[in-house]
């Protein structure tokens, strides 16, 4: 490896996401020159190439069991619940879509005295149940187990008769370019059959979504109102976010 190389491994530790155009003008060379030094990298293994430039991670999500993702991240995804929980008023009518987090946002719901929940996730509607003030429309349809909740037809159908004002949705990747996204397609066209019935959309992921994809997109970042993600997500990226007119809260 040359010099040069080392430097991006060492701009990449300081930074996820390293664009081509911002690393030709540090180095003063050519994209051709740092797309090849880019696509060396990526053969050694120590990095990974992205639409514009180069992640030490992989940018594209892939699907994990939700007894595996329960476990990861845990601080984060409370902390996130806890702030979706407070943008919640009394008499609200909710949508409340799968993933872990919307388990955790599920239990912060038991100080509502008058409450409407819509919700696809099985552990959400068992952990809301126990809450007397809380009316509970579990959607019906196909039982998807690795993330245990509702897909399908059936459920898209019968969210046609309702019209709620929030939607809380969990997602596996927030990319600039492609949108919001998850790991299932059918879980993505279920989430855009919510969006179409909600007012407002609030996206509820930590950092580590943010700049990832997943296989089934939802929707452009357009359609989100607001993002409440945790306190490390990239300054760059959420003020991008921001001036494309999403709200981008840090929960702490």
């Amino acid at each position: 490896m040359i010099a040069r190389h080392n430097k991006i491994l060492k701009d990449l530790e300081k930074k996820e996401y390293l664009l081509v155009q911002d690393l030709c003008e540090k180095y003063n060379v050519s994209s051709v020159t740092i797309r090849k030094d880019l696509s060396y990298l990526e053969s050694l293994g120590l990095l990974y190439r992205t639409h514009g430039g180069a992640s030490k991670k992989s940018r594209f999500a892939y699907e994990e069991n939700v007894n595996e993702k329960e476990n990861i991240n845990v601080e984060s995804k409370q902390v996130i619940a806890k702030a979706a929980s407070k943008m919640i008023d009394e008499n609200d009518s909710i949508i409340i879509a799968s993933g872990t987090t919307m388990h955790y946002l599920a239990r912060a719901l038991e100080r509502f005295h008058k409450l409407t929940v819509l919700t696809s996730s099985l552990r959400a509607a068992l952990e809301l149940c126990s809450m007397p003030n809380i009316v509970v429309i579990q959607l019906g349809g196909e039982v998807r187990k690795s993330s245990a909740s509702i897909v399908g037809s059936i459920s898209e159908e019968v969210l046609k008769q309702f019209s709620c004002r929030k939607l809380f949705l969990g997602v596996d990747g927030i990319d600039l370019d492609f949108g919001i996204s998850c790991s299932s397609a059918a879980e993505a066209h279920l989430n855009q059959a919510m969006i179409a019935c909600a007012e407002k959309v609030i996206v509820l992921a930590d950092s580590s979504k943010v700049n990832k994809k997943g296989f089934g997109k939802i929707a452009d970042i357009d359609r989100v109102d607001t993002i409440i993600t945790d306190k490390h997500i990239d300054i760059e990226i959420k003020a991008k976010l921001e001036d494309l007119g999403v709200a981008v809260v840090m929960a702490e």
